[in-house]
């Protein structure tokens, strides 16, 4: 009988090892499952915060687009209002160059130019100077051309109509006459 309860003992110890490893199995067959699941998410996770980075670098550069595209929506507009301006500040400028005996007549006029004339100046416009410069395609447009020796060569010696910009964009050339 000792020899029976050995085997038994031996069955039941061997049939515990076997529960121990399948045991031990399943464990190490659920810890690679958790590894596999583990690399997975994190293939999942760096896609997503590449796309979230990509994502971001559009936003900033849709921002700065919208911004370039809006400063220069607003100098276009200002251009233009003050390309139609323009015309009455040059009746204004007529007026105040013509003769009249009216002096209160002549200080209104006067007053309103000014006031054009620092509204344009505050949606910095500023006047082309061409009077006595040499002549430049870019800023002024030539009507007459005389031959006089009196003057330097492409000499503006004459201003018709003035002409006006805001920073480097030009809102109407000067309109002039150029000597040689």
């Amino acid at each position: 009988m000792k020899e029976e309860e050995k085997e038994i003992e031996n069955v039941e110890e061997t049939e515990n090892t076997q529960e121990e490893m399948d045991k031990q199995t399943k464990e190490n067959k659920k810890l690679e499952d958790l590894k596999l699941l583990l690399k997975q998410e994190k293939e999942k996770s760096d896609e997503y915060y590449e796309h979230l980075k990509r994502n971001m670098a559009e936003f900033d550069n849709f921002k700065k687009r919208i911004s370039k595209e809006k400063d220069m929506m607003y100098a276009n507009i200002t251009a233009n209002i003050i390309s139609e301006i323009l015309p009455i500040i040059d009746n204004f400028d007529k007026a105040l160059n013509s003769d009249t005996t009216d002096e209160s007549y002549k200080n209104g006029v006067s007053m309103i130019y000014s006031q054009l004339i620092d509204t344009l100046q505050k949606l910095g416009a500023e006047e082309i100077d061409a009077l006595n410069k040499t002549f430049d395609p870019n800023f002024h447009e030539a009507v007459m051309h005389v031959e006089d020796e009196n003057f330097g060569e492409k000499e503006v010696i004459e201003v018709f109509r003035k002409g006006y910009k805001i920073g480097d964009k030009i809102i109407r050339h000067a309109m002039v006459k150029v000597a040689n």
